[in-house]
C-alpha cells in the first residue's frame, strides 16, 4: 500500500540569521505521487523567495522508486532555479543505496553555485570559451 509523502507543515521554519524552508517527508515517494509532492515543494518554494536552502528531511522517508528518485532531480532543478541549495537530510540507508546506484548523490547533495562550476572549470573566469580558429 503506498502512503503519500506528507510535507509536515510544522516543519516549515525561519532560523535565526539565515532563510531555510525545512520540509519534513514520511511516506513513500512514488509513481503515485511524485507529481503531486514536487508541486507541493515547488508552490513553498515560490511563496519564501528569501530562502537560501531548502532542506528536506527523509528520516520518515519509506519505499521510493524511479519516480520518487525523478521528483527529487525535479525538485533539484526547482531549486537550482530559485538559487536555493537542496540538502537532503536524515537519508535512510535505502535512499542512500538508491542515490549511489544510480550516481544521482553529489548531483543531489553536492555544492551548487559558483563554487561547483568552479570545481568543473565552467565557472571560473580565467576559463577561456572554446575557440574555432586551430592554434
Amino acid at each position: 500500500m503506498t502512503t503519500t509523502p506528507r510535507p509536515d507543515p510544522s516543519a516549515d521554519t525561519t532560523s535565526v540569521g539565515e532563510s531555510g524552508l525545512h520540509i519534513a517527508l514520511g511516506g513513500d515517494l512514488d509513481y503515485e505521487n511524485a507529481d503531486a509532492f514536487v508541486r507541493e515543494v515547488a508552490a513553498r518554494l515560490a511563496a519564501r523567495p528569501e530562502a537560501t536552502d531548502l532542506r528536506l528531511g527523509c528520516a520518515g522517508l519509506g519505499n521510493i522508486d524511479s519516480m520518487g528518485l525523478s521528483a527529487l532531480l525535479m525538485i533539484r532543478r526547482h531549486a537550482r532555479t530559485a538559487r536555493v541549495q537542496l540538502h537532503l537530510d536524515e537519508r535512510p540507508a535505502h535512499l542512500e543505496r538508491l542515490l549511489r546506484l544510480t550516481g544521482t548523490l553529489d548531483h543531489l547533495t553536492g555544492p551548487d553555485g559558483p563554487e561547483r562550476d568552479t570545481e568543473r572549470g565552467t565557472g571560473s573566469p580565467q576559463a577561456k570559451a572554446p575557440t574555432d580558429s586551430p592554434s
